[in-house]
């Protein structure tokens, strides 16, 4: 069963096992772990960008609609995915980058 760990704003950071298969954002979601989603997954917006800090083998392979929305985002690194794109496949290590979650926030206000 692979692991994943998000480390978020604090920073904080939270470890589960799931199941594999999954993308990143249903298990943030499933797990009450702070993500943006304005396109509820569907890959057209970037707001669920993550950075991808260790086990990129681990994860489902980008696809070019993928990439070319990650292509529109202003906090594009070499090892970003959309969350709602990206299925766990192993262990992982995901940051979900705090302009995200800044963002969220100013929002319930």
């Amino acid at each position: 069963m692979p692991k994943i760990t998000f480390i978020t704003e604090k920073p904080e950071t939270v470890t589960l096992d799931v199941e594999a298969g999954e993308t990143i954002l249903d298990i943030a979601l499933d797990h009450d772990i702070d993500i943006e989603h304005n396109c509820g997954g569907n890959c057209a917006c970037t707001t669920c960008h993550v950075i991808i800090r260790e086990g990129f083998e681990h994860l489902s392979e980008m696809e070019e609609e993928e990439e070319d929305r990650l292509d529109t985002s202003p906090d594009l690194t070499l090892s970003s995915r959309l969350a709602c794109q990206t299925l766990v496949e192993g262990d992982c290590v995901v940051e979900i980058p705090k302009n995200t979650q800044a963002f969220r926030k100013a929002e319930q206000h």
